[in-house]
């Protein structure tokens, strides 16, 4: 008892510190960007649009190419691609760019065009209205977004899975909506495998887009698509100058492609001249320069 009564007095005894509490913080929100609200003519609805805006926005007067997220909510894939943005732009790998996040609803009806299938069409009553979808960004997103915004005119455009198959199809049948297009995991199965069937067809006396298409190990039907529009630009003759880019990565399943592979994407959207040797793992998959595809077996 006596011990106890004494290691107390000691600890309040002058010059001994009392036992510390945790520190006073101050907090302040991390504002990674701003959503704006918008009624739309062409869909009838309020739509939502989320921005980002690179830190040197501003700073001063300069303008910066656009990259238009599909299914760019901010419950989507907007902090995804606008943080793998900011980082590829930090590490000298791409532009800096302002990233538009288009937020999505009805995906089927949104970002697919029609099918004969009845069997999709029983599943997917909704389906098929992937023309709407576009004329409202061409006519009410890009109007807006370049209006409020300091752009370049450089517009590139992002997405996976269905919205990667909405990609293929703009660059397919208005190529001339965005400069750059990336379509990762597109779902070229849909409508059985019409679209990508379509390709030669819709590609015939044109040149081909400035397009990076990725697809990991994700079965017949996706590879098949896949497969039948890499073939209908490799048969463009001759080589077309924008360049295009097909990669195919085994490693990678539907569910790992985005992430894995939206930096190389944006590396070929957007590149930054270097002269210096690319960082380890920095390697780009296919240079914009070039004039054909060159395919990657992820080894």
């Amino acid at each position: 008892m006596m011990r106890a009564l004494l290691f107390a007095a000691a600890l309040l005894a002058p010059g001994v510190p009392a036992v510390a509490g945790p520190p006073a913080a101050m907090s302040a929100p991390i504002v990674v960007g701003e959503q704006l609200t918008l009624h739309s003519a062409v869909l009838g609805e309020d739509r939502h649009l989320a921005i980002y805006l690179p830190p040197s926005y501003a700073e001063g007067n300069k303008s910066y190419p656009v990259l238009y997220l599909i299914d760019g909510g901010v419950d989507q894939d907007f902090l995804h691609v606008s943080g793998t943005t900011s980082l590829n732009s930090i590490w000298g790998r791409s532009q800096e760019a302002i990233v538009v996040g288009i937020e999505t609803g009805d995906r089927r009806k949104e970002l697919v065009g029609p099918t004969r299938s009845a069997e999709l069409l029983k599943q997917y009553p909704t389906a098929g209205h992937s023309a709407d979808f576009r004329r409202y960004i061409a006519s009410e997103v890009i109007p807006l977004v370049e209006a409020r915004y300091r752009t370049d005119g450089n517009r590139g455009v992002i997405g996976e899975s269905l919205a990667g198959l909405f990609i293929v199809e703009t660059a397919l049948e208005q190529p001339d909506l965005f400069e750059h297009y990336a379509a990762i995991s597109p779902s070229l199965w849909w409508d059985e495998g019409r679209l990508a069937a379509r390709a030669h067809e819709l590609l015939a006396g044109r040149r081909a887009p400035h397009l990076f298409m990725a697809v990991g190990s994700e079965g017949p039907e996706m590879q098949g698509g896949f497969d039948k529009v890499v073939s209908a630009l490799t048969a463009l003759e001759p080589p077309s100058d924008a360049g295009w880019c097909a990669v195919v990565r085994p490693d990678l399943r539907h569910s790992t492609t985005y992430h894995a592979l939206s930096p190389t994407a944006l590396q070929f959207l957007f590149p930054v001249p270097s002269d210096q040797p690319p960082y380890e793992g920095f390697e780009p998959a296919c240079s914009a320069a070039e004039k054909h595809a060159r395919t990657l077996d992820g080894k």
